[in-house]
């Protein structure tokens, strides 16, 4: 008995700390790694990072998201993407040949972004009329067909618009659409001894 006791005296706080473990990442946030380079300069491929689950999500908040059934060459159901939030419901995107990003109108000064040089090679261009005005969310929805429609140039009710920071080699919302809300993961976090941090967790527009 003493020793079943004693086995136990152990046995328990295991278990009820791996309990509270799994509560936590299961509700509070998960470890997430990103995959890739289209988030540099600012995240780095196989860098790992934070999701808060429970974090409210802003315009310019970096996001962690279920990808499958989103990019249509996404077979993996549990794959995940790591993105910026450029447009939130009820906004206007629109996107200049030169680079210039405009949400309801207004420049939004993508300080996250290194260099002009960045901008420019990262826009995106459906067919050579827009190589000289630029896109709009109505034009990529047209012309790239994606599965929820746009009207209005106007991110609707639930959903986000997101891009990559690194825009010539990201695979993000101007390919596949909008992003709906019960796809969200969480708010990505940096580590403080990460570099570039404040452009992740706390760059505001």
């Amino acid at each position: 008995m003493k020793t079943f006791k004693s086995i136990m005296s152990w046995v328990v706080p295991i278990a009820i700390g791996l309990i509270i473990a799994l509560l936590i990442r299961q509700f509070w946030f998960t470890m997430v790694k990103v995959d890739g380079t289209s988030m540099q300069p600012n995240l780095q491929n196989n860098e790992r990072v934070v999701a808060f689950k429970t974090s409210k999500i802003k315009a310019g908040s970096v996001v962690v998201f279920n990808a499958y059934g989103l990019d249509p060459n996404q077979t993996g159901k549990n794959a995940v993407y790591v993105k910026r939030v450029i447009g939130m419901p009820g906004d206007t995107v629109r996107y200049t040949s030169s680079g210039k990003l405009y949400v309801n109108n207004k420049l939004v000064k993508q300080t996250y972004l290194k260099n002009k040089y960045q901008q420019t090679t990262g826009s995106f261009m459906a067919n050579s009329h827009s190589k000289f005005t630029g896109w709009t969310l109505n034009s990529l929805s047209h012309d790239q067909g994606w599965a929820k429609s746009v009207t209005n140039n106007t991110v609707p009710k639930g959903y986000y618009f997101v891009l990559g920071d690194h825009r010539s080699v990201s695979n993000d919302g101007r390919y596949w659409g909008l992003v709906p809300k019960s796809k969200m993961i969480g708010v990505v976090k940096a580590w403080p001894w990460q570099n570039r941090k404040q452009y992740i967790n706390n760059y505001q527009p």
